[in-house]
């Protein structure tokens, strides 16, 4: 599937992410469909609380995650696609 140009600078369907938080921490995850997220612990799906809070964000944007246990904030390091 070819992305448009504009799509490589924003967060969606498909991409990996690369985020951070305040602490340090860091992940690259991939958004995907329900049904691809098993046994792929980098893979999450883009109903996720997560994915939501990812979505059409750039690189250095912050995203803020609600869960039942509080609101979270990630950064956004990188975003690619992979062909």
């Amino acid at each position: 599937m070819d992305y448009a140009p504009e799509q490589e600078g924003r967060v969606f369907f498909g991409a990996w992410v690369e985020i951070e938080n305040d602490a340090g921490e860091q992940k690259q995850l991939r958004i995907v469909g329900y049904d691809e997220i098993f046994a792929t612990p980098d893979y999450i799906s883009v109903d996720s609380p997560m994915a939501k809070a990812l979505l059409r964000k750039s690189v250095g944007d912050e995203a803020l995650v609600t869960t039942a246990a509080g609101e979270f904030s990630w950064y956004i390091n990188a975003i690619e696609y992979r062909r």
